[in-house]
């Protein structure tokens, strides 16, 4: 018995990874790829126009679309401000001031 469950236990491990990448195949049909088309091109991008900046300006249009529907992915929302690393914007008094001895 204490084999059985070891088996039914390795066998589920091994399966797992299979069944966590399983995508559904149905096609697209003409009328799916002609909506997700216009919705690009309402988001700005202009097919066979530039293609200098092709991979990046379709990206943008598609991340403007998914933001449009709220469609963001699973790992957090649509980052909205500013965000600044690196330099320090503390002048040398401020800092003679915090390091210096009284």
């Amino acid at each position: 018995m204490k084999s059985l469950i070891q088996a039914v236990v390795v066998a589920a491990a091994l399966a797992a990874p299979v069944l966590s990448f399983a995508q559904s195949n149905a096609p697209v049909t003409r009328a799916q790829v002609r909506t997700d088309l216009v919705q690009l091109e309402k988001a700005g991008y202009r097919p066979g126009g530039d293609d200098i900046h092709y991979p990046a300006a379709v990206q943008a249009a598609e991340a403007r679309v998914a933001a449009q529907n709220g469609a963001a992915s699973g790992y957090g929302g649509v980052a909205n401000g500013v965000s600044q690393s690196g330099g320090s914007r503390v002048s040398a008094a401020d800092w003679n001031a915090m390091y210096s001895r009284p």
